[in-house]
């Protein structure tokens, strides 16, 4: 067994603001070629679901920050996480020399989910994640594999599409990772206008309720606080820079942080 294999896999999540980015790809498998551990890749795809969603005549929906997955969409969602952009990763790692294997959820029964319903609402084919097959996606790293995963779930009479954050969260948690990383567009959580390293929940529930932590960088720091209820030590939201140099705001249970003034935080776009 190599040395890589003996360290603890690591769970990165790219959202799919830069997806369409040949640049910010070529960055993000170069990144992940000089990792030392190995790795899995969760993405998402949302940006290019709702342009060919909008060029179909069906207008996006959401509730609380998650989509709605009606039966005219789910094809398109299928189509373009698990075809488009899902292919183009793995071509974008391969040609990094990234040994990378496309999947999905369905794919083996990776991932299984649920129906989603928040609020009492009707969320269509979005679902929630009940399984993950943390065997299917160990065995491919001790090959020194690296899967690269959509977040299209097998539910027990459909396809379901699963929010990749919940998705990277639940698949970290059952294959032991050492951490789960969320890259975003902002390099971290800013307090007196620097990033700031750790942060447990309870500094979360703070900078939040005084309106330091606001907008979209709110369910991405909820996100980041429930994968460590799913059991991984550590999560990172950081962006592609701070991959490189090991950087961004990290989340685990017991940190502390000097500030004397804040610096309000949201992510971009």
């Amino acid at each position: 067994m190599s040395e890589q294999t003996t360290l603890k896999p690591v769970v990165i999540k790219v959202s799919g603001h830069e997806l369409d980015d040949p640049a910010f790809l070529e960055g993000l498998a170069g990144a992940v070629a000089s990792l030392n551990e190995p790795v899995v890749v969760v993405h998402g795809g949302g940006k290019e679901i709702s342009t060919l969603q909008r060029r179909m005549g069906i207008e996006p929906r959401y509730v609380d920050g998650v989509r709605v997955t009606d039966a005219e969409s789910l094809a398109l969602v299928e189509m373009v996480l698990c075809g488009i952009i899902n292919k183009r990763l793995v071509r974008t790692f391969l040609a990094a020399g990234v040994d990378a294997l496309g999947l999905s959820g369905i794919d083996r029964g990776l991932v299984r989910a649920e129906k989603m319903r928040s609020n009492g609402q009707d969320m269509g084919f979005t679902g929630e994640v009940t399984a993950v097959r943390a065997e299917v996606l160990t065995a491919l790293l001790e090959k020194g594999v690296t899967p690269v995963l959509a977040p299209i779930c097998l539910g027990p009479d459909s396809a379901y599409n699963v929010n990749g954050d919940h998705v990277a969260g639940a698949v970290a948690g059952a294959i032991g990772a050492s951490r789960v990383v969320f890259l975003t567009n902002v390099e971290g959580v800013l307090v007196n206008d620097a990033v700031v390293p750790e942060l447990s929940p309870e500094q979360v529930e703070s900078l939040i309720n005084d309106g330091t932590i606001f907008g979209g960088m709110i369910p991405k720091v909820r996100t980041a606080l429930g994968a460590l209820e799913s059991g991984v030590p550590r999560a990172v939201i950081t962006n592609l820079a701070g991959l490189r140099s090991g950087g961004g705001t990290a989340f685990q249970r017991e940190v502390t942080v000097e500030r004397e003034s804040t610096h309000k935080t949201g992510e971009n776009g």
